[in-house]
């Protein structure tokens, strides 16, 4: 396969190594002329030094027949603008961006990126599963919406404990599409009493996660 990968800092040069030993085809964009040198050294002639964000350059790395053009630069609105002329421009088959900030991930989503990627929100998800309060964990974007899939353990003492579905008072436009509990999945129902230690799947709007995360731990 062959990959556009917008952005040689650490997450592109690593990202492209990877998928040249893995025996892919890469084409690294990178504005800095040093660091372009170096990865240069360091990968051999797959590295354009010129900004990712001027489509005639992603243009010259080939991205019209690119598998994925990655947008991963350490900038948001860089990574904005890349994707957006890959789309745009290019026609790419699929772009794939990096989000620094996991609240511009539905900016990217409203302007038709195909997926976002966020460290940050997988790294406090990771954390946040480990709390011995309960976890919140946001699992993935639903492609071609502004809905997110969450998982979340009703813990004692938060508000969900004891309380009917309906009673949750979840934001408008969530729903809670299962319930695990013991090792079971039960449909939830408004009358559907949630227990502690039961994990929720959740159906939320990218935009109201913090008022799901709200309702379910106060």
């Amino acid at each position: 396969m062959y990959f556009v990968v917008a952005g040689g800092g650490a997450v592109g040069y690593h990202l492209s190594k990877a998928l040249l030993e893995s025996g892919h085809e890469v084409m690294i964009i990178e504005r800095d002329r040093k660091r372009a040198l170096w990865i240069e050294e360091q990968l051999g002639s797959v590295v354009i030094n010129a900004p990712a964000d001027e489509g005639r350059y992603q243009i010259q790395a080939g991205c019209q027949r690119a598998d994925a053009v990655l947008a991963v630069t350490g900038d948001d609105e860089d990574n904005l603008i890349i994707s957006q002329l890959a789309k745009l421009k290019c026609g790419a088959n699929r772009v794939i961006a990096r989000v620094n900030n996991p609240k511009n991930e539905i900016v990217f989503k409203a302007m038709g990126i195909d997926e976002t990627l966020s460290s940050t929100r997988v790294l406090m998800g990771v954390i946040e599963q480990e709390l011995p309060t309960g976890g919140f964990m946001p699992l993935m974007p639903l492609t071609g919406s502004h809905l997110e899939l969450i998982e979340a353990e009703i813990a004692a003492g938060t508000p969900p404990a004891g309380q009917e579905v309906r009673s949750l008072g979840l934001p408008p436009g969530s729903l809670i599409g299962g319930i695990v509990r013991k090792g079971e999945i039960l449909h939830a129902h408004g009358d559907t009493t949630l227990e502690v230690g039961d994990r929720i799947i959740v159906f939320a709007p990218t935009a109201a996660e913090q008022d799901v995360r709200k309702a379910l731990f106060g």
